[in-house]
């Protein structure tokens, strides 16, 4: 069975960090490109980062500069390293796998960015 379980998330300030992590299990984890979605109240999904087998990254113009996505094969993480928080990146945040029909999705971590 597919799992992907979010970590990390949390309150911070305005111009605070935060670390996500997502722990993956079921499927050959290497082979896949990863990637991090979020949803804020209101609004669509986005992309925000993705990270390719060879590592290769991408990342949403709003968050360039800001966030670095990472990843382990051998232990099957991914992380989303989130720096100079906005409150506009306040979203619950999901990881990724296009592993089946609409892909494979994490449950979500909250993060909240506010004084």
């Amino acid at each position: 069975q597919v799992q992907l379980v979010e970590s990390g998330g949390g309150l911070v300030q305005p111009g605070g960090s935060l670390r996500l992590s997502c722990a993956a299990s079921g499927f050959r984890f290497s082979m896949y490109e990863m990637s991090w979605y979020r949803q804020a109240p209101g609004k669509e999904r986005e992309l925000v980062a993705t990270i390719s087998t060879n590592i290769r990254t991408n990342y949403a113009d709003s968050v360039k500069g800001r966030f670095t996505i990472s990843r382990d094969n051998a232990k099957n993480t991914v992380w989303l390293q989130m720096d100079s928080l906005k409150p506009e990146d306040t979203a619950v945040y999901y990881c990724y796998a296009p592993l089946t029909l609409g892909g494979s999705w994490g449950q979500g971590a909250q993060v909240t960015v506010s004084s």
